[in-house]
């Protein structure tokens, strides 16, 4: 089915049965929590002018009676990183038979896991940069051992962290060095990855169906949290790339493939680097994309004609669809 067509399943309005109660799930526990917020209030907001009755409720992994308030019809996750995208909040809503939009809490899981979803895109057949995991507890003289097999220039990252938050771009080992020793100290675990120059590009899917190829430009080196979300940072966004509709058709394959080698559903967001030989190397998945101005499957699906209303009441329809077939 053609993206457009599929959003226009869920244009503004209210559901099949009339207006939904719906509670948008925002801010949270994780890193990622002022952008969790500003998606939930524009998710929020959107679904008021569709029709909605819509509660916003800040929870965590202390606190998740929001999840219980009785008449509750479908639960809009926007929360980004861990509980949120990590299959915490997902096996909340389970327990509780509730409706819930994007993927279950298993994709949720290996999604968030850097490391697990590469494996996936390897054993998928996409291409992905080398890679290697480090953990506090391995023994220096090894480390450097195992480092010694992935030379500078390297990316160096959380394991399971979103929105550029920590990322290093090591060119030299004195740069890399302090960087794991960061990231080690602060999750325990790093992500050294190999990198790869070229054009930093990202397909989003909506209910299945790949939307436009989106280039992201940063002014800085990479499209770090400042580029992303800072009002000022110059970064960016153009449909007009110039790559050819058999490029744009691989990467649209590709980010269909990695959706689905996962087992993701309603939505995602996934990240490539073309580089210069036109290789597309997938650098990760995001099971709940953000809904910010500055996002960027919001951008996409506006692209083909679909509002951000239209957008946040298709995802909400997908949510009752599966609960109406239970």
């Amino acid at each position: 089915m053609d993206p457009t067509n599929a959003a226009r399943e869920g244009t503004p309005g209210p559901g099949p049965s009339g207006p939904l109660d719906i509670t948008v799930l925002t801010g949270g526990p994780s890193s990622e929590r002022a952008v969790s917020l500003a998606s939930g209030a524009a998710v929020a907001g959107a679904l008021e002018r569709c029709g909605h009755r819509v509660t916003p409720a800040d929870i965590d992994r202390t606190d998740a009676t929001a999840l219980d308030r009785e008449g509750l019809d479908v639960v809009f996750i926007a929360l980004h990183g861990d509980f949120g995208e990590s299959g915490d909040v997902q096996d909340l809503c389970e327990q509780r038979h509730l409706a819930y939009t994007g993927s279950d809490a298993t994709a949720s899981r290996l999604a968030l896991d850097k490391a697990a979803a590469k494996q996936l895109f390897r054993r998928a057949g996409l291409t992905t940069p080398n890679w290697m995991i480090l953990e506090h507890y391995h023994v220096p003289s090894q480390m450097h051992r195992w480092l010694a097999e992935l030379p500078p220039p390297v990316v160096c990252k959380p394991v399971d962290g979103g929105s550029s938050v920590d990322i290093t771009i090591a060119r030299d080992t004195a740069a890399r060095d302090a960087a794991l020793e960061r990231l080690l100290d602060d999750y325990g675990r790093a992500l050294v990855e190999a990198y790869v120059p070229g054009r930093e590009v990202t397909v989003g899917i909506l209910a299945d169906e790949a939307l436009p190829v989106l280039e992201v430009v940063p002014q800085g080196e990479f499209y770090d949290y400042r580029a992303k979300y800072a009002d000022d940072a110059g970064t960016r966004y153009t449909f007009e790339h110039g790559l050819g509709d058999d490029v744009c058709a691989r990467l649209q394959a590709a980010a269909r493939t990695a959706h689905d080698a996962l087992g993701c559903r309603d939505m995602s967001r996934v990240d490539f680097v073309l580089d210069e030989a036109g290789t597309a190397h997938v650098l990760e998945i995001n099971t709940i994309p953000g809904f910010t101005s500055h996002s960027l499957l919001p951008k996409a699906a506006a692209r083909v004609g679909v509002s951000f209303e239209a957008l946040v009441n298709r995802l909400v329809a997908l949510a009752a669809e599966r609960a109406a077939c239970r």
